[in-house]
């Protein structure tokens, strides 16, 4: 079987997790486990680490699966394969050698810079108040960003670093409306004491190691993720308004599927999922190729592009599944994976690489061509 397939041939599993985290708002790591056993945990990692670093298309439509099977498992697992894929990929081979030496951890956190580090010989002492740490209650490593003040003075970076998850606090406040399986709690750092070796520059990472697709830099590859996992909770979505069209609505003379309004309705909503994936495919395929072709990061605009298509399929898929649930009914008002869809799909739409920073960019780019 293909990866992509793979994937799929896990849906029964992780949908039976999915629907049993959604309760309790945290996943067993059972399922994370289910993921690597099968083989398909590290898609985007470099060979040299363990890793399958598989073509950009391919690996969103692994985490397209992961994500079709339940939102929450998909995207713990897309965040932690990602966030391996940077550190596999920047950091130095001293750094390699910590991170990677019992193979593929998981691992959690958050890259915004809400911490500060000053320099303490080879180490960095690391201070910060991090929020939505998806998965951390069952990853090896959490990681977080942090502006590094260098030893004698001067302006700080923004650099990003690894860490063992004991090592942080976490705060225990998840009580939302989407993503509970994923458990994003806040954590703490105060202290902790981290290898340069074990850090990289966010804005100017060096590749080490890896592909093409790793000289895109953290952004880009992030938004494939974000983009790779709307396209899969969609499509579950979908999935389900379509299993739910047999069903005779309260008042109505003959099944949802008999309805002309229902019909041209979902013909309509499954154009646009459509249209979204083909844009991602099209798009992920082209700066990979154009980061080959440079031995290097692709031009602004190009990286741009692909983090306007994640924000575009990611407001399409809030919006797909509004759709969908006011078609389905009473059936999607109780407890169901087409509510959780719902749910999910409004939660994803409020993260940063679904908000309106990457289309100012990118329209800003478009009209300063010559």
């Amino acid at each position: 079987m293909t990866a992509v397939e793979t994937a799929a041939s896990l849906f029964a599993t992780l949908d039976a997790a999915g629907a049993a985290a959604d309760p309790v708002a945290s996943f067993d790591r059972s399922a994370l486990e289910a993921i690597v056993e099968a083989g398909v945990y590290g898609v985007s990692v470099p060979a040299q680490v363990g890793g399958l670093d598989l073509p950009l298309v391919e690996v969103v439509d692994v985490w397209a699966e992961l994500a079709r099977a339940d939102g929450s498992i998909g995207w713990c697992a897309f965040a932690s394969d990602v966030a391996l894929a940077y550190f596999g990929a920047y950091l130095r081979d001293e750094g390699i050698d910590r991170v990677f030496q019992g193979g593929l951890p998981v691992m959690a956190g958050q890259f915004a810079p809400n911490g500060t580090a000053e320099r303490d010989g080879d180490d960095w002492v690391v201070d910060g108040d991090y929020q939505f740490g998806s998965g951390i209650t069952l990853a090896d490593l959490a990681g977080c960003g942090f502006l590094a003040t260098p030893a004698g003075g001067g302006d700080p970076s923004f650099r990003f670093r690894c860490f063992p998850v004991s090592e942080s606090e976490p705060r225990g406040n998840w009580d939302v409306l989407g993503l509970r399986g994923t458990m994003s709690i806040d954590y703490r750092v105060h202290g902790v004491r981290v290898p340069d070796v074990c850090s990289f520059d966010f804005f100017a990472p060096v590749v080490h190691r890896g592909s093409a697709m790793h000289h895109l830099g953290v952004l880009p590859l992030t938004a494939a993720g974000h983009a790779a996992w709307a396209l899969g909770v969609t499509r579950r979505a979908l999935d389900e308004l379509a299993a739910s069209t047999g069903r005779v609505r309260m008042g109505a003379p003959a099944p949802l599927a008999e309805s002309e309004h229902v019909l041209i309705s979902y013909a309509r909503l499954e154009s646009r999922w459509a249209a979204g994936r083909a844009w991602v495919h099209e798009v992920c395929a082209a700066v990979e190729a154009e980061a080959a072709e440079r031995g290097g990061p692709p031009e602004a605009l190009s990286a741009d592009r692909l983090r306007q298509a994640c924000v575009h399929v990611n407001r399409e898929g809030a919006d797909i599944a509004r759709e969908a649930y006011l078609l389905a009914g009473t059936s999607a008002l109780r407890d169901s994976p087409l509510q959780r869809c719902f749910r999910d799909l409004h939660a994803g739409a409020q993260h940063f690489f679904a908000s309106d920073a990457a289309s100012i960019d990118w329209a800003r780019g478009l009209l300063a061509r010559p």
